[in-house]
């Protein structure tokens, strides 16, 4: 198996190569801010909503208790 194996020849290796003046697209660019505030916007937005749907829910609930209380 050893000396003509295909597995390990190198290919498909992520390379890290240092920056150039033409490719300056590293963490910290404009691109990657952009991208992690509107991530942020998204997360609050969804919390947003999920405690707008509980609060609603506690209020369906206790609408649904006060109603029952009120029948008996």
């Amino acid at each position: 198996m050893a000396g003509t194996s295909t597995e390990n020849d190198g290919q498909g290796m992520i390379v890290n190569p240092k920056p150039t003046a033409e490719n300056q697209d590293w963490d910290g660019d404009d691109a990657d801010r952009a991208d992690r505030l509107r991530f942020e916007e998204e997360q609050a937005m969804i919390r947003e909503q999920s405690e707008a749907r509980a609060a609603k829910a506690a209020a369906d609930a206790k609408k649904e208790a006060d109603a029952k209380k009120e029948a008996s």
